[in-house]
């Protein structure tokens, strides 16, 4: 029986090569996104569920205050590594210190020159706590031994290959490593690399009792500044903090314990500022933005979820497209339903064929999908995840997942054309009354609210695409308060801001004939990097302070990013023991009615008595889905923070390329300053672009659906076309004979279609305002939701529309009459 159904649905599909095609497009199509973002969803929920009692371990971060407005930092002052010990309810806390973002490697070789690793990171501090909180396995040594004494290191196996590639993990210990030229470490252990999804991907692991000893004896690396080890005011997140607690202990009891101690510690509390400590759990650091997840990609919830949505809305639109075009097609059909019912075939085994047939039709679908699969990868590699790739495809589980997916799709597209074309009345369809006794009107009512809905989620993606669009462009194209076009960076060696090798190089770059000035800085205008701190002005009467966000600069970055001093002065080299350029939005914060009023003001800042010197206009220190902050500008010679170079070009000679000769002679520069360091340069407005590009791959992304969903959409309105017009043949017939003409013949047939459409508008368009005002809500700046993105929309779904029916709506108005009423 199986074996015929199969059989006699081979050959049906065979027979209907335009339908079985169409259908076979729209479901791999839908099968092939579904599966894409399956797998994109399920390799960001997968990170870090490997820990054991993972649901018990969070991370300590800080939520800092000042006048309502709060700032997130995922570390904790360093006071709290002992005082931790103190709060109840804790299983195991586990402190570390992130090392440095970009540390020097040294592998010192016998009678060889030693070989460095540049620019390396994911090294951390700690001591044996991490290894008894986290899941390593143990290749050598053990962790309680491996950081009793300072100078000793444990490595990750990939790390301890890289570092002596041809010894064992054995021979790899009391070997010697060099950080930042500095410290000289001893390994002591060699752990094997965690092969789960986590952000958790540290590979050396510095002995924490370093710290302690080079508290008495500094010698440079990251280890001389920035550990304040008493001091409970000052917050990095370098310093880092995680806990695991006890079975019956609840997070409310652990931070009320541990924001006790910042009150009970924290001397410095300013008026109007709040210092809390929070339990982010292990599972939220993958999809938090608003604290550090280690330099990894920070994924969203909110988009994963879309993600799911969009999947699901083009697969059922596929499913509709299939429904509307297997009852348009019914028709041809009847008379072979009518001989089976008459020579004994029951409705069950006609929905049995009918529903094979399917299957069969889902399954080549599928296979297609599998190679478009592969396709879409490619095509969104810039959103998906470096981690997900094709091979994940033949895993046990998306096998499953595949399987899962054809027999749901196969389904929910089959079953209703089975049960309707199945049920046709075998007298009726064989003396020719064709559909007469199935084309009821709740049937036709379906069909057309099927097609309401494909055009439905048609328009939402259509307006949805209009709006992202409109916004990135908002983004991209807003005045930012300075210039960022032709404007380059070059950011020099960590260990060489408090040698003269960055003024060496800066005064090579300056001399070049292409530049027309340079800056030495902390970054550009806008930038991911933030630099703040308190600043505090008392007029006499009241006192007002808040967080403000540094810029470290030279007198000379004004002029490359051309901010106009709106009064006062500029930055001078006598100012690096105190002073500060202030923006507008701090100016208003101090209550001064005029930029004037504030040149002379003292504020208060790290205990001391600075005075404003200048006022510029306001420019966004962040990308926009951030508010202005008060800001600073503020020149510290030999600051750790001001290794970067501001480079402004001057204007390019149309058909010349001495901006490529510039940048090429700012290599051959650098690589005589530092000829072991790699050169690497960015444009500021590329940057700029680049704070926005999940944005921008969400468009790409709403507009491969839209294309997608109008496509399928337009499918399952020529399937209906095709049904409503075999249904009216001879009505058509009639009115031709009565003296219609072709015109109005396809008025007739299009103005329903018509109807159908603009009440899927009217749908789609309060949907899609709710979600998209909601979306535009994370951007501090953002567009408007305009009236032309819904005219454009209604507009160009009934062209698509009316040229996707001419197709049938004008063979059939140009039809004989004849042929149709010959019956009659």
């Amino acid at each position: 029986m199986i074996k015929n159904y199969f059989k006699t649905a081979f050959r049906s599909l065979l027979k209907n090569k335009a339908f079985t095609l169409i259908n076979i497009i729209g479901l791999a199509i839908g099968i092939s996104a579904a599966i894409v973002i399956y797998m994109v969803v399920q390799y960001d929920f997968s990170f870090d569920k490997f820990e054991k009692d993972g649901e018990r371990v969070y991370r300590v971060v800080s939520a800092i205050a000042y006048q309502g407005e709060v700032s997130h930092n995922s570390g904790v002052p360093i006071p709290l590594y002992k005082a931790i010990n103190s709060v109840t309810g804790i299983e195991q806390p586990a402190p570390f210190r992130i090392y440095s973002e970009d540390v020097r490697i040294t592998v010192p070789a016998p009678n060889t020159s030693p070989t460095i690793f540049k620019n390396q990171e994911k090294v951390i501090i700690c001591d044996e706590a991490y290894f008894r909180l986290f899941t390593y396995q143990w290749l050598a040594g053990s962790a309680a031994t491996a950081f009793n004494n300072p100078n000793q290191v444990v490595l990750t196996q990939s790390r301890a290959k890289l570092y002596f590639p041809n010894l064992t993990p054995l021979q790899v210990i009391d070997k010697t490593v060099m950080y930042d030229d500095s410290l000289k470490m001893t390994v002591s252990g060699i752990v094997a690399d965690i092969k789960e999804n986590t952000d958790l991907t540290f590979h050396d692991f510095i002995s924490l009792h370093t710290i302690d000893h080079f508290q008495v004896q500094p010698t440079g690396g990251d280890l001389d500044g920035g550990y304040h080890e008493d001091s409970w005011g000052s917050t990095s997140s370098y310093n880092q903090l995680f806990i695991k607690l006890k079975d019956q202990s609840s997070t409310q009891q652990i931070e009320v314990q541990l924001n006790a101690l910042i009150l009970r510690n924290k001397k410095d509390i300013n008026a109007g500022e709040t210092h809390k400590f929070v339990l982010q759990p292990l599972n939220d650091i993958h999809f938090n933005a608003d604290y550090d997840n280690f330099g990894q990609r920070v994924a969203n919830k909110k988009v994963l979820f879309s993600l799911l949505g969009v999947a699901a809305f083009i697969l059922i639109l596929g499913c509709i497209n299939f429904v509307n075009l297997t009852t348009a097609q019914s028709a041809q059909r009847a008379r072979e339903i009518g001989v089976r019912k008459t020579i004994g075939g029951t409705q069950q085994q006609l929905i049995g064929q009918f529903l094979t047939e399917t299957l069969l039709l889902t399954i080549v679908a599928a296979i297609i999908s599998a190679a478009l699969s592969y396709y879409l990868l490619k095509l969104f590699s810039g959103f998906i995840p470096a981690g997900v790739s094709y091979a994940q495809m033949f895993t046990v589980e998306m096998l499953c997942f595949i399987v899962i997916l054809i027999i749901t799709v196969s389904v929910i597209s089959g079953l209703y054309p089975a049960i309707v074309m199945s049920s046709y009345q075998p007298v009726q369809v064989l003396k020719g009354a064709g559909l007469a006794g199935a084309g009821k009107v709740g049937s036709v009512n379906l069909r057309k609210s099927l097609t309401v809905l494909q055009f439905a989620i048609a328009q939402v993606f259509i307006l949805f695409t209009l709006l992202v669009s409109n916004q990135i462009r908002y983004l991209l194209n807003k005045d930012l308060g300075y210039k960022k076009d032709a404007i380059l960076y070059i950011r020099t060696p960590q260990n060489s801001v408090k040698s003269n090798l960055k003024q060496v190089y800066y005064d090579k770059v300056k001399a070049m004939p292409q530049v027309e000035a340079v800056s030495i800085a902390s970054d550009a205008p806008s930038s991911l990097n933030s630099h703040s701190t308190t600043f505090k002005y008392n007029n006499g009467k009241t006192l007002r302070e808040t967080d403000v966000e540094l810029k470290y600069a030279d007198p000379n970055y004004i002029n490359v990013y051309q901010l106009k001093l709106l009064a006062g002065r500029n930055l001078q080299q006598h100012d690096s023991t105190g002073a500060y350029i202030i923006n507008e939005t701090y100016r208003k914060f101090l209550g001064f009615n005029s930029p004037q009023q504030a040149i002379g003001k003292m504020v208060e800042v790290n205990d001391k008595q600075e005075p404003i010197i200048g006022v510029v206009p306001d420019f966004y220190q962040k990308p926009l889905q951030y508010a202005l902050k008060p800001a600073a500008l503020c020149y510290t010679a030999g600051s750790r923070h001001m290794r970067t170079l501001n480079i402004a070009l001057k204007p390019e000679v149309p058909g010349s390329d001495n901006w490529k000769a510039a940048i090429a002679k700012m290599e051959a520069a650098w690589h005589e300053v530092y000829p072991e360091e790699e050169f690497e340069y960015r444009f500021v407005d590329e940057s700029v672009a680049r704070f926005y590009k999940a944005e921008q791959n969400i468009g790409k992304l709403l507009q491969w659906a839209t294309g997608i969903s109008v496509l399928i959409s337009c499918m399952g309105l020529l399937g209906l076309a095709i049904f409503t017009t075999s249904q009216r043949t001879k009505e058509i017939g009639i009115r031709k004979v009565m003296g219609a003409s072709v015109t109005q013949i396809i008025a007739l047939l299009s103005t329903n279609f018509i109807k159908l459409i603009v009440i899927a508008f009217a749908i789609a368009a309060p949907i899609a305002w709710y979600f998209l005002h909601h979306w535009l809500q994370d951007f501090a700046y953002h567009t408007t939701i305009n009236p032309w993105m819904f005219a454009i929309t209604i507009l160009a779904t009934i062209c698509i529309a009316l040229l996707t029916m001419s197709l049938q709506t004008v063979k059939a108005a140009m039809a004989n009459p004849v042929k149709s009423l010959r019956s009659e």
